[in-house]
């Protein structure tokens, strides 16, 4: 059979299509993130609602008894988390006016505009202006003080500065706090009516829809789909978790100050591969900082947290997962890129396990198979 040929109408009106998908997904982000995620959580869930169907127990109950049995640890942990969050966005601007400070110091060594050694006697081959304004500057007590209180002003319209952006930081999050409860609030209703809801009005819509001919491959498809994403999801849950737990361990071994925070934020964030490790790491770090100052000694945390990462990324989770995990790194990034662009931190969150899941359809239907070659493309194929 001849492979069909798209017309330049044709071409035209499938990018208008994209175009117009984009222009959705990003406009209606506050309505599509939510559903989103409810099916993203419910999808682990319904193999055990259905197991639990085999007890005679309605899947209302067991929806409700899920969602308590998952909330409930969660709520307490959020709200354990909660004091130490509060504080480290506190010291945000403190931290990184710190930082500024001692990378103006090392930039100027660097530049040789550090203030000169008064215990060493001047090279001889020293311009003699830049010897006359040394000595200038050394004497002259006016200029001194003059310099001493511009430096200190600059200081203090940065530091005022950091703190307004700290201050409009916290205002943006309280801003955002309705829309992110009341956006939990529609998913877990959405995670709760889907479990309960949602299989009849697909195994009906299948039968009474006639464009589908093989009514038993269409329930076949989903129940696979649904398998093989379920376990992905519960498995890379599983691992952030060991992964956060580990790190938590750690930092806490090495008197790091609220280890179980920094544990949690880097379970979450490495539910973004490549991305997630690096802002955790670089987090990690400047913390690491704070609490030891410029020295080699706060550069430990960040590289056991890296060691303890690398381990996780290279051994536990390929072995984990197999082939579902097998996406070209680029494709990864790039899809991220995307997510974080259309969704902001949601999007980032929840980009792979939609990348897994369109992998899975397209390698269930056998469909666009050059596109899921490009997906899963080796890394070693030679040059």
């Amino acid at each position: 059979m001849a492979k069909k040929r798209y017309t330049g109408a044709e071409k035209t009106l499938l990018a208008l299509l994209c175009l117009a998908g984009l222009y959705t997904l990003y406009f209606a982000s506050t309505l599509l993130i939510p559903l989103v995620l409810a099916v993203m959580l419910s999808l682990p869930l319904y193999p055990v609602v259905h197991w639990l169907r085999r007890f005679y127990i309605p899947r209302a109950v067991s929806g409700v008894l899920l969602l308590v049995a998952l909330g409930v640890p969660f709520t307490l942990l959020g709200m354990e988390l909660a004091e130490p969050a509060k504080r480290w966005v506190d010291r945000v601007p403190e931290l990184t006016l710190k930082v500024n400070e001692k990378l103006g110091n090392i930039t100027q060594a660097l530049s040789g505009t550090a203030e000169p050694d008064t215990g060493a006697a001047a090279p001889q081959a020293e311009a003699p202006g830049a010897l006359q304004r040394f000595f200038d500057w050394f004497d002259d007590d006016a200029t001194e003080q003059a310099e001493l209180a511009a430096a200190q002003a600059s200081g203090n319209e940065l530091s005022r500065q950091l703190g307004l952006r700290g201050l409009q930081l916290l205002l943006d999050i309280m801003g955002e706090m309705p829309v992110f409860l009341a956006q939990f609030v529609a998913v877990i209703l959405l995670v709760l009516f889907l479990l309960v809801y949602g299989p009849g009005i697909y195994y009906t819509g299948i039968e009474v829809l006639p464009r589908v001919k093989d009514k038993a491959a269409a329930k076949s498809l989903v129940l696979e789909t649904q398998r093989e994403l379920s376990r992905y999801i519960v498995t890379v849950s599983t691992i952030n978790l060991g992964l956060g737990l580990v790190t938590t361990a750690a930092l806490w071994v090495l008197q790091f100050e609220d280890p179980l925070f920094w544990g949690a934020v880097v379970a979450l964030l490495n539910f973004a591969p490549y991305i997630g490790p690096v802002i955790s790491a670089t987090a990690i770090g400047v913390a690491g900082l704070d609490q030891y100052g410029f020295a080699w000694a706060s550069l430990l945390p960040a590289a056991v947290y890296f060691l303890v990462n690398t381990i996780e990324s290279q051994l536990v989770t390929p072995v984990a997962l197999g082939r579902t995990v097998r996406i070209n790194p680029l494709v990864t990034i790039v899809w991220l890129m995307l997510w974080g662009w259309l969704w902001g931190a949601a999007g980032v969150l929840i980009a792979v396990p939609l990348l897994v899941c369109l992998k899975l359809v397209l390698s269930r239907l056998q469909a666009f198979q050059p596109w899921l070659s490009i997906i899963e493309a080796r890394m070693d194929v030679a040059s």
